[in-house]
């Protein structure tokens, strides 16, 4: 019976992380996690940390916010750091 238990909890797992695969959508467009974070299109990288960790700090669910703002400004994070490198 545990056996079963664990099989089904792990297949439940995988079908969740699947399905969040999935439904993430496009990637943020540089434009908007600019304007999302606050800066400039020349930032630098410690300018696009800067802004993310202010932002961050009062997003965060632990801090009172929500884990769907959260997400969007990791995005942003993420999206300008990817096209940083791609320059």
């Amino acid at each position: 019976m545990g056996k079963i238990l664990v099989a089904v909890l792990l297949a439940a797992l995988v079908y969740g992380w699947w399905r969040g695969r999935l439904t993430q959508g496009p990637p943020m467009r540089a434009a908007e996690a600019r304007a999302l974070l606050g800066v400039s299109e020349g930032a630098s990288l410690d300018d696009i940390r800067d802004a993310h960790r202010r932002l961050i700090a009062k997003v965060h669910p632990d801090a009172g916010g929500s884990a769907g703002l959260a997400t969007r400004v990791n995005a942003a994070r993420d999206a300008l750091i990817d096209e940083l490198k791609q320059r």
